[in-house]
């Protein structure tokens, strides 16, 4: 080999150690490593929607922080994965069931205590609880619930000192539902001229917004240029490895309100996501949408009886890949160490997988997990 086939074939060899060159160390659409979203933060270890699980999210490498968004009476936007407080906070033994109401969410009646109901002085009197009963409940009643203008000014300080930008990930929740209370996209103009204040108007900044209905991120799409997420749901896997798909998880609320006869899944077809790429910077499914999984009578999770979570898992969907080729960022949701997954007993070989499959982001209750995924890639 004379010097310049040498040479040329040293600087091949390193460009790929690299992660370059036709054998990237990331297939994500970017070729960027894939975002660790702490999901309502470390939401696995403390109170959900708190700025303590914001923070703890940070401190284990987390790149963003998901607070989901609800109003106030008096409009404010509060971190709340729900507009009923009962099972994240304290609101029952503070306030009278005479405060509790009915509303219809998403064509389902339910009677609960709601943001609402409540300015955001009253909300400031609450103190959140882990929402679910196998989690640790030592820190309940300890930490108070934040607005967005707080979260904000917390991943901003998180950014300056640790030198690595933190970003943000709202979910606008219910948005026809808060439609009906304050107005049209009353909620969406509120969300846009915060975070134009805080981070300007451009596609760069560290946000995405996210939303499982479709109107009000059309609605977006001509108010920012910052980047938005259609979320995909359903409600459960079927037996054969199709997605079940039962009210309200079947469509888009707005699509239900319109007589769209469009299913969450119909966004994922070739046509699908190119309606979203209409308007939408990304998909974010649920994870169940991007894997074959089949039902072998296997018991695979270690808890000795059998149930969804053993499928097998037998590789890509090709959503990925199509969402992909359209130029759509995708992102999954949810990773949780205290709960299996598909096939999968090791919730971080899960993660690792999944990431394995070109995802741009993962949401997980255990950041620290998903950052040792992403490491081991």
């Amino acid at each position: 080999m004379n010097a310049r086939l040498l040479w040329a074939a040293l600087a091949l060899a390193a460009l790929q150690a690299c992660g370059g060159g036709d054998d990237p160390r990331y297939n994500t659409l970017s070729g960027e490593a894939p975002l660790v979203i702490g999901h309502r933060g470390a939401s696995g270890e403390r109170p959900e929607h708190t700025l303590e699980s914001y923070q703890l999210a940070i401190d284990q490498g987390a790149d963003f922080i998901e607070p989901d968004l609800v109003l106030t009476a008096d409009g404010e936007m509060i971190a709340r994965h729900e507009p009923m407080l009962d099972s994240t906070t304290d609101v029952a033994a503070k306030f009278p069931a005479s405060r509790m109401s009915t509303k219809m969410v998403d064509g389902v009646p339910t009677t609960a205590y709601f943001a609402s109901d409540f300015t955001l002085a009253e909300i400031k009197t609450l103190r959140a609880v882990q929402s679910r009963a196998s989690r640790s409940q030592a820190y309940n009643g300890q930490f108070g619930i934040p607005t967005l203008a707080e979260v904000i000014t917390l991943a901003k300080n998180a950014s300056a000192k640790t030198g690595r930008t933190v970003g943000i990930y709202p979910e606008v929740k219910h948005s026809t539902f808060h439609d009906g209370l304050f107005g049209s996209h009353v909620f969406e103009d509120k969300l846009v001229s915060m975070l134009h204040l805080a981070y300007g108007n451009t596609r760069t900044a560290p946000v995405f917004i996210q939303s499982f209905e479709v109107s009000n991120l059309q609605y977006l799409n001509t108010k920012t240029d910052i980047r938005l997420v259609q979320l995909i749901d359903a409600d459960d896997v079927n037996k054969d490895g199709s997605m079940s798909l039962v009210a309200p998880y079947r469509q888009p609320y707005d699509f239900v309100v319109k007589g769209d006869a469009r299913l969450f899944s119909d966004l994922l077809t070739s046509s699908g996501l190119d309606f979203v790429k209409t308007y939408a910077d990304a998909v974010g499914p649920w994870k169940p949408y991007l894997v074959k999984t089949v039902d072998d009578g296997v018991e695979r999770t270690g808890d000795t009886t059998l149930s969804i979570n053993d499928r097998r898992v037998d590789g890509s969907t090709g959503v990925v890949e199509l969402a992909h080729s359209k130029g759509l960022l995708v992102y999954t949701w949810t990773f949780r160490n205290d709960a299996s997954g598909y096939g999968f007993k090791d919730p971080q070989a899960e993660m690792r997988y999944y990431m394995s499959l070109g995802l741009d982001g993962v949401f997980t209750d255990f950041p620290a997990t998903g950052v040792a995924a992403r490491n081991g890639l």
